[in-house]
């Protein structure tokens, strides 16, 4: 009766529900802790990473950054965490929350949010970067509407084998839909978090690097339940499988709120730089 009622609904009413299913389910039950779904692989020594249960610190100094990833595996998800980032003169400092295939490395799948710190009194630059078969290079930067260092935002991922949607809070910041069917993120992949040392080029490609005199920077990551499907064994898919895999397109108030990030806060498009080597304009520029 279930999936009847939810294949029935139209795809942009069920994105609508998600927000407020997600709230249904986190009222329903304990907000899951950090050990419940993830665990640490970088700064495991408990002072880069520290795990407070139902929140992460990520700690970054001379000796070390800090990451943890997903215990498992997903082929689909509505994937959310609460980030706040390291706060005042950050240039050179990234943190990072992702999805990635494995190996990491090489021929494999990746959906990026990546925070690039700056010195005070300048914006914090979000970009997103995809890679689908080991293709990257598909780099959008935004100006928040909002210092994200300041206070907890919401960042999400809606991946399903229709599209790939990344929001800021409630806004699409970022739409790529599936042109190629049986190919689009098809590797199953793991949720990561991380915060480290990118000095020779996040921040005004090197010329800024991280002042390790202003350290430790640290990041709080919180939101640690997972509504996806579990590639391979774990637990099966929740009922919000049933929404999340259905949606095909945007609300229209979504789209105009899409339309509104992109005009107004995006600094920096892959799809309209013709000074990279070799340009041609990628075919999902045409049609996201």
């Amino acid at each position: 009766m279930q999936l009847t009622m939810a294949s029935s609904l139209q795809p942009w009413f069920l994105l609508l529900l998600l927000p407020l299913l997600s709230l249904v389910l986190s009222l329903a039950a304990p907000a899951a802790v950090f050990n419940d779904n993830f665990v640490a692989v970088g700064g495991t020594d408990a002072n880069h990473l520290v795990n407070q249960g139902t929140s992460v610190r990520l700690v970054l100094d001379r000796s070390s950054g800090a990451g943890f990833s997903s215990k498992v595996a997903y082929g689909s998800g509505w994937i959310q965490m609460r980030i706040k980032i390291p706060a005042g003169y950050t240039a050179g400092v990234v943190t990072a929350f992702y999805l990635t295939s494995e190996p990491e490395y090489g021929d494999h799948d990746e959906v990026d949010f990546e925070f690039l710190g700056n010195v005070e009194g300048k914006p914090v630059a979000l970009q997103t970067n995809i890679f689908l078969n080991g293709k990257g290079e598909r780099e959008q930067k935004f100006d928040l509407w909002f210092d994200p260092g300041a206070d907890f935002h919401e960042y999400k991922i809606l991946w399903n084998p229709y599209q790939l949607v990344m929001f800021v809070d409630d806004t699409p910041i970022r739409v790529l839909k599936n042109l190629t069917p049986g190919q689009f993120l098809v590797r199953p992949m793991k949720i990561r978090g991380s915060l480290w040392d990118g000095s020779d080029w996040a921040t005004d490609n090197g010329k800024y690097r991280v002042d390790y005199n202003r350290a430790p920077f640290t990041a709080v990551l919180q939101g640690f339940d997972v509504y996806g499907c579990p590639a391979t064994g774990g637990a099966p898919c929740g009922s919000l499988s049933l929404s999340w895999n259905a949606i095909r397109s945007l609300t229209p108030a979504q789209e105009a709120a899409y339309k509104n990030a992109k005009s107004k806060y995006m600094t920096y498009d892959y799809c309209t730089d013709k000074s990279r080597p070799n340009f041609h304009l990628p075919g999902e520029c045409n049609n996201n």
